[in-house]
């Protein structure tokens, strides 16, 4: 009698298991996300005893080593999101929507860094050579000496590249068309994800060249099976940006050899992703200072200083349920925002459905963002432009004070160097503190309340008592 197979189903957004299929994941939540799976063997027992030869070094904690040497892919925005390039022995995951440019970006890196002399394989699982060669083409890249491959078989390809030595980077597009003939399961599942990760991994590792793996995204906006290779890899980078828009936005989310949240903006065009170099003159190129109901942020992107666009719009209505609709910012902020406004301002919103938008495709998410925002709220409110060469930043706390950020230092001298004349920041309490020296040309106001941002636009605020810091 052949023994039964044993099954479970496993869910692929978060790897919860369960016993039986059931169509909401009980861990995570995710409906229909449970796939069955054969249950993998049970390992063996490990012996107490370690056999003769076996074990692992251990060290302490003083010593020191050399920074990693890098792969420079001479794409810089690229490169300043990995931290100063590739590492060699390193795995990245690049995510993005469908068609936002995830591929391209990686046969730009790829091409670049096969034409400085370095080995360079590309292997795409989800399209053919000749469409690959036809976007190289494109691109102008045709002429770059890439090793280009189609294949979706994880043992082949690890036959390949443990074949090669001297690699200095593999691109795998995507990962999600990886599979291993060992599992009884699809390519795309969370088990050939997490195998076929860990084997590439462990390739890369051993040999000691740099891999990039290329990843889909959920509906949520997450990498497929995040969780199993968010843990695996060194870096975990995002490419956002909407598809109507030219402007694509690359965040490192994770990074074991540089920065967090550090980012690198782009420009699509017919050649492909062009790097800006200066942001904030691309993202403020179109803003008319004269349209009540705009500010300008002056925001800390990673190490970056970057000026946006913040636009407010308020629009009447009668029909008693306000909306509020938000591009680029936390809604839920916007909803504190407003509480704030008409609590301790006096300033009358509630009647009104408020659009916020934050102008060039890019997401914010600092509380410094707080003091541009309301800007642009009193202003649409009262129909009274902000000074088209003024920026703000700043966090409003839930009794209208201005509280400190970090880095004003680096948004002023950003400021200043696209010839803004002033600034709205917190106003700097602590005694004996080295108080903020402002760049040549820049005027700084400093704001404790709410209710001295209503003074610049001539709207009274309602009565407030004054905490003890700000009425010295």
């Amino acid at each position: 009698m052949v023994a039964r197979e044993k099954t479970r189903f496993v869910c692929q957004a978060c790897g919860a298991v369960a016993a039986k299929w059931v169509g909401r994941c009980e861990a995570c939540g995710a409906w229909n996300s449970l796939v069955e799976e054969v249950a993998a063997a049970r390992p063996a027992a490990l012996g107490r005893a370690p056999a003769p030869g076996r074990g692992i070094a251990l060290v302490g904690l003083a010593g020191s080593a050399p920074p990693p040497p890098r792969l420079v892919t001479g794409i810089a925005e690229f490169d300043r999101v990995l931290g100063g390039g590739l590492v060699p022995g390193g795995a990245a995951l690049v995510g993005g929507d469908p068609g936002i440019g995830k591929s391209t970006l990686m046969l730009q890196a790829a091409a670049r860094l096969a034409a400085s002399g370095q080995e360079v394989i590309y292997i795409t699982g989800e399209e053919s050579v000749e469409q690959v060669r036809l976007r190289a083409r494109r691109l102008n890249l045709a002429t770059a000496p890439l090793e280009l491959a189609a294949a979706t078989h994880l043992p082949d390809i690890a036959a390949t590249l443990e074949s090669r030595r001297g690699v200095g980077l593999v691109v795998i597009d995507s990962i999600q068309t990886m599979w291993l003939d060992n599992f009884d399961a699809i390519p795309g599942t969370l088990t050939q994800v997490r195998a076929s990760g860990f084997e590439l991994i462990r390739l890369a590792k051993n040999i000691g060249f740099s891999l990039v793996l290329v990843g889909h995204v959920t509906k949520d906006g997450a990498i497929a099976g995040p969780r199993v290779l968010e843990h695996m890899v060194d870096a975990v980078l995002y490419f956002e940006g909407e598809r109507g828009h030219q402007f694509r936005i690359l965040r490192g989310v994770k990074n074991r050899y540089g920065a967090t949240d550090e980012i690198g903006v782009f420009e699509m065009t017919d050649h492909g992703l062009a790097e800006v170099a200066n942001p904030s003159a691309l993202f403020l190129a179109e803003r008319r200072g004269n349209i009540a109901g705009s500010a300008v942020f002056a925001g800390i992107e990673g190490t970056r200083p970057v000026l946006l666009e913040v636009q407010a719009l308020l629009a009447p209505n009668t029909a008693g349920a306000p909306r509020r609709a938000v591009i680029g910012w936390d809604g839920g902020r916007l909803a504190m925002l407003l509480a704030v406004l008409e609590a301790r301002c006096g300033l009358r919103l509630a009647g009104n459905d408020v659009y916020l938008n934050i102008a060039g495709g890019l997401r914010i998410s600092e509380p410094a963002a707080d003091l541009a925002v309301a800007a642009a709220l009193i202003s649409a409110s009262s129909d009274t432009p902000t000074r088209p060469d003024h920026v703000y930043f700043g966090e409003v706390g839930l009794s209208g004070e201005i509280r400190q950020v970090a880095q004003a230092e680096a948004r002023l001298r950003e400021a200043a160097k696209l010839g803004f004349a002033g600034a709205s920041l917190p106003r700097q309490l602590a005694r004996g503190a080295k108080r903020l020296a402002a760049p040549a040309g820049l005027r700084l106001e400093e704001i404790g309340h709410l209710g001295d941002l209503l003074a610049q636009f001539a709207i009274g605020s309602a009565p407030r008592a004054k905490p003890a810091e700000l009425a010295r």
